[in-house]
């Protein structure tokens, strides 16, 4: 929670739960075996980072103009780029110690 406030988390009302919702689901992530505790102070981090995600998502950026046109330019801010960089960094801090989620080849005999 003092990570999400000190990255400038609003809506303190949604932050407690939502903060022990990342963490169930980060921890569910996690390989056979790892624990929260294990990943140091990346766990946390990427927990608020994703935090932080979540609360951007439900905001729906408000306040932030998607596009902007003065005479001949025009300025448009790509959908999503902020909080899908958070949530990239975030799996990236944790990918030492996150299961596999992708595809991967097991036993193909060859």
């Amino acid at each position: 929670m003092a990570l999400c406030r000190a990255m400038g988390a609003g809506q303190e009302e949604l932050l407690l739960p939502l903060v022990r919702a990342v963490c169930a689901q980060l921890a569910g992530q996690l390989k056979e075996g790892a624990a929260p505790e294990d990943c140091g102070p990346a766990f946390p981090l990427a927990a608020a980072m994703t935090a932080m995600d979540r609360l951007a998502g439900m905001s729906g950026g408000a306040g932030e103009a998607a596009s902007f046109t003065a005479g001949d330019l025009t300025i448009r801010q790509a959908s999503g780029t902020r909080a899908d960089s958070l949530s990239r960094q975030a799996q990236g801090l944790l990918a030492p110690w996150l299961a596999d989620a992708g595809f991967v080849f097991q036993g193909v005999p060859g």
